[in-house]
């Protein structure tokens, strides 16, 4: 297998990961969509690589200005020692203290990427979440998750404590590509599948708006005239929803 075989794999499984997912993003956008008209808050998490989806669709041209990444320094591929991710993503307890202080209340809505979903941070904000009356939605890799054990001391797994399961269809692992000689598969789709499906999100909440009557505050790119006047009109509607600025 080569370069042109992982692309492949990679837009079959968007393909497939869509078509079998499509009624659950929906129900998803429908919570996004009712968030941002009841001008509650929209956050966005992932630990380590998987927080690449939570950089991906804030602040973003196309995109809602009130989803709100929760980046924590020891979570972001800026950390070194890198392995420190991997650490900390394991550590019981460190997800309450990342739900705590991320303005995260009752009524808001909060997506959580982890691909095996087997990690304690992302499990314990689920749990948190769930306590304090916030939807959660997760992507994740059902067939992944349910091949591993749980590292949470309640032994569970993400899918297993979030009102919303959005499966990304990868390979356990997450690499795709197996090369003669070589005994590890290479070309993780994760991200790339992530990415599509997090925007495809965005994009049914964004209709759904429309479909109520409610104007969706998306973002203009600010190299086109007259960007930087929309996008300052939302950041002032939308103030009291936004906390990157």
């Amino acid at each position: 297998m080569n370069g042109g075989d992982y692309i492949k794999i990679v837009t079959d499984t968007i393909g497939k990961a869509y078509e079998t997912q499509k009624q659950v993003i929906e129900k998803a956008a429908c919570m996004i969509a009712g968030a941002v008209e009841n001008k509650r808050n929209v956050f966005v998490f992932g630990c380590s690589h998987a927080g690449i989806l939570a950089e991906e669709v804030f602040y973003r041209t196309g995109g809602l200005a009130v989803i709100n990444p929760i980046f924590f320094p020891g979570m972001m591929l800026n950390t070194r020692p890198i392995t420190m991710t991997s650490s900390l993503e394991r550590l019981p307890g460190l997800g309450n203290i990342i739900f705590e202080k991320n303005h995260i209340k009752t009524g808001d809505v909060l997506i959580l990427h982890s691909v095996s979903g087997r990690n304690a941070v992302p499990v314990d904000m689920a749990l948190l979440a769930r306590e304090r009356g916030v939807e959660t939605i997760c992507i994740t890799n059902l067939n992944y998750s349910r091949s591993v054990t749980a590292r949470h001391p309640s032994g569970k797994r993400l899918f297993e404590v979030c009102d919303v399961v959005i499966d990304n269809m990868g390979e356990t692992g997450d690499a795709a590509v197996e090369i003669p000689g070589l005994p590890e598969k290479i070309g993780p789709t994760s991200t790339t599948v992530g990415t599509a499906l997090i925007n495809a999100l965005v994009i049914d909440a964004v209709n759904k708006m429309i479909g109520d009557g409610t104007v969706p505050p998306v973002l203009m790119s600010a190299n086109l005239d007259g960007g930087d006047e929309h996008n300052a009109m939302i950041f002032r509607e939308y103030a009291d929803n936004i906390f990157y600025m």
